[in-house]
This record gives structure tokens, sequence and C-alpha cells, in this order.
């Protein structure tokens, strides 16, 4: 009962919260004990256990809420980890973070070329990722042909190979097909975020371990790297990605990027860089069709071992269109609901429980006041003096945070934004936002405090 529960919550809170908060922090948690008002969340380690106290839970204590229909406060504990942990990747289980920390730590002693025969993936890349579970449509069938001749004959077709698209949609469900395939070979295979490669480059010039950070990326045989919009505007990371990427494009080693949108637009990146990403071939992922959602949900149902009609296949994949996450978030949520109710799938249900998503999100569209007041909060900055004339750093940085987030999410003009916040036009305001917009992408603080001034207005 507690991981019904649970599940149902988590099909909630994938509609509620960021894509990659949402898979760092919930992916690897569980439903332990509901009892007297009181529910038990069993985490992977205590920084996730940390991080869901500090930051979420108001918001899982909602949800829980929510799908139990009364008050219930959340506890979180961490799960007992059997000393043969890292042998779980082949049983379905996710290691944990400390895990993959582990691994990455160790020496590398293999060939350049050559590994010896690995019987699971590394812990870094996710099991369910593989070409069996790629649905291909017209939205997507560029960029999956072209993983797939990447993966059948790395470091020399389409290299580098550059995925972009919107979240959600599957580049880091290919990159991570690629990387199966690459150790099914043999090869050595490094997969890292560019989050990651930053803060070990950082730790690296720290700990005067540079020898061990360049082995580490220039041996691999295949690199594979994640969300590369993060590294602009970070020039020494760049130029260090500069010189990998050299190192293994000269000998003829596989390297595939991932990114949210076409390499002309990432502005802040250098143009060495970007003229080398588009040595290869860059392939984009739209939004899918109606058929290509309606054979998402078919495999994903045939999967869990789900039995679903006609009818409700057409509710979910016509109402749910932004994005593949979304769609399986909804078919969670569904197919949760229906076991907690102990009530059979049918067209009926898919309609209440997928309309109760649609108003929620309704309900969470923020209002400029809902923004000021995030926003004050979590600057510690009132709201008259964002208002005001003051223009120290502190106040400063908060008010473009607001217009920033006014002009994106509540989706008011530049000139209802100026006079919210009693400026004399919107020349300004379109500065402000545009600063935030660059600056996010190149600073990791700013860009989590983004996410957390909008997961405290959710």
């Amino acid at each position: 009962m507690p991981n019904q529960i649970w599940d149902a919550a988590l099909g909630e809170l994938q509609l509620q919260v960021e894509p990659n908060a949402y898979e760092t922090w919930f992916m690897n948690t569980n439903g332990v004990a509901h009892h007297n008002g009181e529910f038990v969340v069993g985490t992977a380690n205590a920084f996730i256990l940390e991080m869901l106290k500090s930051r979420m839970q108001p918001l899982i204590e909602r949800t829980i809420a929510h799908v139990v229909g009364e008050p219930t406060a959340v506890r979180f504990q961490v799960l007992a980890q059997s000393p043969a942990a890292d042998d779980m990747a082949g049983t379905g289980a996710s290691p944990t973070p400390a895990a993959h920390a582990a691994a990455e730590a160790q020496p590398a002693t293999t060939a350049r070329l050559q590994a010896p025969p690995i019987s699971m993936p590394p812990p870094s890349l996710n099991d369910r990722y593989t070409f069996d579970r790629f649905i291909v449509g017209k939205s997507n069938e560029l960029a999956h042909a072209a993983a797939r001749a990447v993966a059948d004959n790395p470091g020399h077709v389409y290299n580098p190979l550059v995925l972009y698209s919107d979240v959600g949609l599957g580049k880091t469900h290919l990159m991570h097909a690629i990387g199966h395939e690459a150790i099914a070979k043999g090869l050595h295979t490094v997969y890292a975020t560019t989050e990651e490669f930053t803060n070990e480059y950082i730790s690296a010039i720290r700990e005067g371990n540079m020898p061990e950070f360049r082995q580490r990326y220039r041996n691999a045989s295949l690199l594979l790297l994640d969300d590369i919009q993060f590294i602009s505007g970070k020039e020494q990371t760049q130029d260090e990605f500069f010189h990998t990427f050299n190192a293994l494009h000269m000998s003829n080693l596989q390297i595939v990027i991932t990114s949210d949108r076409p390499v002309a637009a990432l502005r802040t990146l250098e143009e060495r860089i970007s003229s080398r990403l588009n040595w290869g071939l860059v392939a984009d992922i739209q939004a899918p069709d109606l058929e290509t959602r309606l054979a998402i949900l078919r495999a994903k149902a045939e999967q869990t071992g789900v039995v679903l009609g006609d009818d409700v296949l057409d509710i979910l994949g016509a109402r749910i269109s932004r994005n593949i996450r979304e769609l399986e978030g909804s078919l969670n949520r569904l197919v949760a609901y229906a076991n907690l109710m102990q009530s059979p799938i049918d067209a009926d249900l898919a309609r209440r429980v997928i309309d109760g998503a649609i108003e929620d999100n309704a309900r969470h569209q923020p209002t400029e006041q809902e923004v000021l007041d995030a926003v004050s909060g979590y600057y510690e900055v009132d709201i008259g003096t964002l208002r005001s004339k003051k223009r120290d750093k502190k106040t400063a940085l908060a008010r473009q945070v607001a217009m920033y987030l006014m002009r994106d999410d509540v989706k008011m003009t530049a000139s209802d934004i100026a006079r919210t916040l009693d400026r004399k036009d919107h020349t300004s305001v379109l500065h402000g936002c545009k600063t935030i917009a660059n600056k996010q992408n190149a600073d990791d603080k700013l860009r989590r405090d983004i996410i957390q001034i909008r997961q405290t207005i959710s």
C-alpha cells in the first residue's frame, strides 16, 4: 500500500517539479510506511534525504495529502544498503550517487580503445534507456537513425553527434542507448553531465589532480556529455573541453553531445567550440505527434503489465502532448489511482485523473504577486525595495529575477512588468530579463536559485 500511494504521488510530482530536479531527487525513492497520519519516504542516501527535507517537504506533504485524502506528515529515512549494492544494476535497481562517485573514482586500468567485457552498464547509465525501448516516429527518426549509426560504428560516422530538443523528448535516452551498445562491445565509455564535468574540473584544479582528470576524459573510447548548454560562459571549463574534444576527435574516438537548443543558439559558447560541434551531425527531436504518443503509451503499458483500451489511450494521447516525460507521468498517475481505488482503468477514470492533473497545473499558473512574494522571501528583499530605486547587488539581482519570472512564467509584457515594479519604461525590464536568461546558463547557483523559487511558487 505505501508503494501504491507513493507511485500515485510521484505521478503528480512529475508534473509539478522541474524535470532535472525530479530525475535527481525522486527517481530512487520508495514508499516505506503509512500509519497514523504519517507517511515514510525511503531515500538512497543521507544527501538526498536532506535535500528533500529542506526543499521539497511542503510540496511532498501537499501531494501525499491529495492522494490519501487527508492531512499527512511526511518523514524521510535512508534505505539500508546491502554490501552487494553495486550488483543491483542488473536487477533494475538504481545505484546511489555515492556509488556513482565511488565508481568514477576508480583509476583507469583499461587500454584506450578496448576494455575488459562489462556485464552491466556503468552506474550513471539508465538501464531503461536502450534502443529497444525507444519509440521511433516522424519527430525523432533522424536523431534515432544517427544514434543507431554511431552505436554501430563509433568514431567513424557523425563525430561528434549533437542531439538537441526541449526537455523530456528523448535525447538523453538516445545518448544512454549509444552508451549501452558501446559497453556491450567492450569500449571504455565515459558519461557525464556538463555540470559534473565542470565540478570535476574545478576539484581537479583545487586538489592538483589534473592528470587524473584528463586521463578520465581523454582516454575514453566514447565520451557522452549531457546538457552542453551549461558550459556556456565558463571560459576555463570551455578551454578544457576544447582540448579534450581535440584529443578524442584526432584519435577517431566518438563524442556524443546533448543540448536543449541548437548550437547556433548557444550565444556564450566560444566560436572554436561551436564550429567543432558542427563538424559532425546536429539532429533535433521534435514533440511527438499523436501516433507516436499512442505508440509510446502502448509500449509503456506493456512494460508495466497494464492493459489499456483504445479509448483510454486516445484520451491520454490527445490531452498530454508537450513531452514524453509528462505522457509517462500521466500514465503512472492513472495506474496508481486505479490501484488505490481498486477501480478498472476505463475512459471515465482516465478523464477524471487527467482532467484533474490539467486543472492542478492551471491552478499552479503563477500570478505576478506570487512571483513577487517568492522572490522577496528567497532573497530576503521586501517588495517595497524591489519597487524602489535601490541598486545594490542583492536588490538588483532579486529585481531582475522577478522580471525574468514574470516575463517567462506569468507571460506578462515588458510594459506590464515595468508598471508592476514602478520602472519608468520597459527597456530596463528587457535588459533584466536578458541578463538573467544569459547568466543562468553559466551560473550554477543562479540556475538553482530560479528552480527553487519556481518550486516555492508551485
